[in-house]
């Protein structure tokens, strides 16, 4: 007989996972700068693109 975990045994490791992944990033890297972030809607810098596949070149 084969020992089956439960979904809401799975949810909470799979959440606990996520969260301990979230604190050792937060203890390594520090918190964001929010002041220096880009803005959470960034449709572009209105500069034209240059080289690479997007320019037409």
């Amino acid at each position: 007989m084969s020992a089956r975990l439960s979904r809401p045994l799975v949810a909470t490791l799979a959440l606990g996972i996520v969260l301990g992944i979230v604190a050792l990033d937060l203890a390594t890297a520090g918190a964001p700068d929010l002041f220096t972030a880009p803005s959470a809607i960034a449709l572009g810098s209105g500069a034209a693109p240059t080289g690479a596949h997007c320019s037409g070149n």
